[in-house]
C-alpha cells in the first residue's frame, strides 16, 4: 500500500515538473529568482526529449509500482488520468523529439512575453 502511494506521488511530482518546465517561465514574472530553478528544468526536459532518454523518475515510479505487487495501472484517478498524459501509448523518439520542439517553443513565447513585459513596465518607470 505504501509503495502504490509513492508512486503515485512520485506520477503526481512528473506531471507538475512537467508543467513548471513548459509554463514556470511565467513565474519570473512574479519572482525573478524563478528563472535560476525554470530554465534548468526547461533545459532538462528539452534534452530528454531530444537524446530520446528516459527520466529518472519513470524506473522510480516503476520499481515503486513492482514493490507494491506489480500492480499495474488498474484503476485509481491518477493511473486513469494522469499516466497517461505523461505516458502517451504512442510515445516514440520522433514524437518526444517533436515534443522537445513543442517545449522550447512554448518557453520562447513565454520569455519572448517576459521580456516585453518588463522592458514595458521600465518604460513606465522611467518616464
Amino acid at each position: 500500500m505504501m509503495y502504490r502511494f509513492l508512486a503515485d506521488l512520485v506520477v503526481i511530482f512528473h506531471l507538475l515538473f512537467i508543467i513548471f518546465a513548459l509554463l514556470g517561465g511565467l513565474l519570473v514574472l512574479w519572482r525573478n529568482y524563478m528563472l535560476l530553478l525554470h530554465i534548468p528544468a526547461a533545459l532538462w526536459v528539452a534534452v530528454i526529449s531530444f537524446k530520446g532518454w528516459i527520466c529518472p523518475l519513470t524506473p522510480l515510479e516503476n520499481q515503486l509500482r513492482q514493490a507494491a505487487g506489480g500492480e499495474g495501472y488498474p484503476g485509481g484517478f491518477v493511473e486513469h488520468y494522469l499516466i497517461p498524459v505523461i505516458y502517451p501509448p504512442a510515445l516514440s523518439f520522433d514524437v518526444q523529439v517533436v515534443l522537445g520542439f513543442a517545449a522550447l517553443t512554448v518557453n520562447i513565447v513565454i520569455y519572448a512575453f517576459v521580456y516585453y513585459w518588463y522592458r514595458h513596465r521600465q518604460g513606465r518607470t522611467h518616464e
